[in-house]
């Protein structure tokens, strides 16, 4: 009997309750909306308004909030702008969809055009019917070289 006791408060200290694991904090939240004036994430504004929104976000935290109900209160008395990501579907997922679609539209134009640099040389460099150079060109050449080696 207390070697059950023993062991069922050690499972219990050592397993997070989940309420305690899906409780959310200011700096969370503060993360992921903006403050409305300043149109910064709330994590840096430095404002009256954003002071009014760490309130809330308290308030609603003390309340027992969820980080999903903080963030519709939050829209429900800010509008969609309090959001720092816009919501995955509809017309906002041009947010997300823009940047990865030039992101592989530029990747794909590397993949094409890098081979064809490559094989590309500047004019006279590594063909065989390029000119000679002259004596004294190669002794002037040969001069400077020396003259690095040094």
């Amino acid at each position: 009997m207390r070697r059950s006791a023993l062991l069922a408060f050690v499972v219990a200290l050592l397993v997070p309750s989940t309420a305690a694991a899906q409780r959310p904090s200011l700096p969370d939240i503060e993360n992921e909306v903006m403050c409305v004036s300043c149109n910064i994430p709330l994590n840096i504004a430095e404002s009256v308004q954003a002071d009014k929104q760490r309130d809330l976000i308290r308030g609603l935290i003390a309340k027992g909030a969820s980080k999903e109900q903080i963030k519709a209160a939050l829209v429900t008395e800010y509008g969609e702008d309090v959001l720092a990501l816009p919501e995955g579907k509809g017309f906002a997922i041009t947010a997300y969809a823009v940047p990865l679609a030039l992101v592989a539209l530029l990747a794909g134009g590397l993949v094409v055009l890098l081979p064809r640099w490559r094989r590309r040389s500047p004019a006279g460099i590594g063909d065989d019917d390029a000119p000679a150079l002259s004596d004294a060109e190669s002794n002037r050449l040969d001069d400077e070289l020396e003259r690095y080696e040094r």
